[in-house]
């Protein structure tokens, strides 16, 4: 390739990788498609440059490799190349935003994941799948039997409580293929049950693996998932330059849309982590009773969000000045800095 490119936009796929590079005036010099064997065969050839990939299925892998040739990779949120795209969408032409992207000093990027925190993000994301399929379990269950007129009381515990007696008792009314199919379905919801708590004991594993885990369940509301979720997303905290910025990055952050020089903000923005943020969410909904002014004030929700966006900065402060949590109105925390 090209030995005077100065910015590469890597547009990856699963097999076939378009590739845009720049100059050091910024002039696209370099267009070339690779096929998934010749990407890190062609980036070791090449002198150390700036590459940009999106943040995508795989991009933490590549950043990986092609970080350990010597380049300076940097993932950039989808969000943030779309308005650089130039004609018609096509791979180059979104290598191309991509490397514009890149070289923009502004332009947001993403934390590159180590393989350490890939294995812990996939524990979590594999819980939250068995939790969806339990909970699609228990609406189907919950159907079949309103259709024999039975009805169970709202939330899971107390599901499970009715389903296992309704299912027990002698004059349930339901004929032997009806209690063959319940016994099935309730057996398919004890192994999914079973899966979740094998999944929480490996993440109360890692918890105790790792001294940050222990002081992030220090802050009020944050427990082992929340805990080994924020390790998950964030290895370096000093990417984000503070607590702020980092529950921007989670979507706790007003969104705004001033002008003309009067401020309007909004709900909040949503983007970044759903997964993380909805933990911190019900999190603060636990601890809120530090918000009880607030709640009274502005409602229940809008306090639970804005306790979430203060634990996130608080979560952000342990990480980045390896800080244990002092409790407000502590001694420790009047204590001068």
């Amino acid at each position: 390739m090209n030995t005077t490119v100065k910015v590469i936009g890597l547009d990856i796929a699963k097999n076939v990788f378009a590739v845009a590079g720049q100059d050091r005036h910024g002039k696209v010099i370099l267009k070339r498609t690779l096929s998934r064997a010749a990407v890190l065969p062609a980036f070791a050839n090449l002198p150390a440059a700036k590459i940009g990939i999106e943040a995508c299925a795989g991009a933490h892998y590549w950043a990986r490799q092609l970080g350990a040739l010597g380049h300076e990779v940097k993932l950039i949120a989808a969000q943030h190349t779309r308005a650089y795209v130039s004609g018609n969408k096509n791979d180059h032409n979104d290598a191309a935003a991509i490397a514009e992207a890149r070289s923009r000093a502004a332009t947001k990027t993403v934390p590159i994941n180590t393989e350490a925190q890939q294995d812990l993000q996939m524990l979590h994301r594999a819980r939250q799948a068995l939790m969806g399929e339990r909970t699609a379990m228990i609406c189907r269950i919950r159907a079949f039997a309103g259709e024999y007129g039975q009805v169970f009381a709202p939330g899971v515990a107390k599901f499970v409580q009715g389903f296992n007696a309704w299912l027990a008792a002698a004059e349930n009314g339901l004929s032997g293929s009806a209690l063959t199919t319940f016994a099935e379905l309730k057996a398919q919801l004890d192994d999914k049950d079973a899966r979740i708590d094998a999944y929480d004991r490996w993440l109360a594993q890692a918890a105790k693996d790792d001294a940050r885990a222990g002081k992030l369940m220090a802050v009020p509301g944050v427990g082992k998932l929340t805990a080994t979720a924020v390790l998950a997303a964030v290895d370096d905290a000093h990417h984000f330059a503070s607590g702020r910025d980092f529950a921007a990055n989670l979507g706790l952050a007003p969104r705004e849309h001033s002008s003309g020089g009067k401020q309007r903000l909004y709900g909040i923005t949503k983007r970044g982590d759903t997964y993380l943020r909805t933990l911190l969410i019900h999190g603060a909904r636990s601890a809120l009773r530090w918000a009880l002014k607030l709640a009274a004030r502005r409602g229940f929700k809008v306090a639970a969000v804005a306790l979430a966006n203060k634990m996130a900065r608080v979560l952000w402060a342990l990480l980045a000045h390896g800080r244990d949590y002092v409790p407000a109105g502590s001694a420790s925390a009047t204590r001068p800095v």
